[in-house]
């Protein structure tokens, strides 16, 4: 069983950011990389802000923040990554920018390096096929926000060995994690489940059944969710919601996953939730309006 102890994280935004910063609090070293160099510092400084919010809550002591960070460092140039003992992709849900992103990095890649992907909905046996070692292939979906969120979905791909899914189940462990299993079918559990009831809320508000304000209410109080499904969209990012939609739609063919026409309209108009300022609530005064 491969000995982790060096972790790749490819891409800096919210996931990638905290996947480094659960395994630099675990004691790994962490290669942090993005092809925008200006999101790496960012990244670097959204890690530091959230672990200072920890340290005030006394969830963390401030050593290890400390010994955390100087676990984290900033890689330029993606065949860096290649040097680590496990590399995870954290890019945007695009199949095809993953796939770019494996085959650039393949070559470059240690012979003993494993490859994961945090995909949330797109295929570990398709993402594996792009790289020259399949059977060291997983998904390891880790749920938004990382630090606060105690799940991470373990996928294998069709050529994924055990040996890679024991050590992919040991490290996310050792990260604090509790680990499920799901197979390799489009969206996992927790998308499969989540997403398509974010979209039901959405053709709900399309129909006229309740506004937002009425839906978001209704599920918090009615069904004991922590949030409502459109806030929630808002939160994940009509973008992402839309993309898992698709893959849903397209992977399973069954009219139940068509994406709802007014979620494909907001993500035209780039209302796509909190990061864009506006989605069905609006984010840019002092407290979020529907914007329906």
């Amino acid at each position: 069983m491969v000995d982790i102890k060096s972790v790749g994280v490819i891409g800096a935004g919210q996931m990638g950011s905290g996947i480094a910063h659960v395994c630099a609090l675990a004691g790994y070293d962490v290669l942090l990389h993005d092809v925008a160099p200006e999101r790496i510092s960012a990244g670097v400084k959204a890690i530091e802000k959230n672990m200072t919010r920890q340290v005030s809550r006394g969830i963390i002591e401030p050593a290890q923040m400390e010994a955390a960070m100087a676990h984290i460092h900033p890689a330029k140039e993606l065949q860096d990554v290649g040097k680590t003992d496990l590399a995870i992709e954290a890019a945007t849900e695009d199949e095809d920018v993953k796939k770019a992103i494996f085959k650039a990095l393949t070559p470059h890649l240690a012979p003993t390096t494993m490859l994961a992907s945090n995909t949330s909905s797109i295929s570990i046996t398709r993402l594996a096929s792009t790289t020259d070692r399949p059977e060291r292939f997983i998904g390891l979906h880790f749920m938004n926000p990382v630090p606060l969120m105690n799940l991470v979905e373990i996928i294998r791909g069709i050529a994924t060995d055990a040996q890679t899914y024991e050590t992919a189940v040991n490290f996310a462990r050792s990260l604090g994690k509790t680990t499920a299993n799901a197979e390799d079918f489009p969206a996992f559990i927790v998308n499969r489940i989540l997403v398509p009831m974010i979209n039901e809320a959405i053709y709900t508000l399309y129909e006229g059944v309740g506004t937002v304000e009425a839906i978001d209410t209704a599920l918090k109080l009615g069904a004991n969710h922590p949030m409502g499904p459109l806030e929630l969209g808002d939160f994940i990012g009509l973008d992402t919601v839309l993309s898992i939609m698709n893959v849903l739609h397209e992977g399973l063919a069954d009219s139940k996953y068509r994406p709802c026409p007014l979620l494909v309209k907001y993500v035209e108009a780039g209302w796509v939730g909190r990061k864009s300022g506006r989605g069905f609530y609006d984010y840019r005064g002092e407290a979020p309006v529907p914007t329906r």
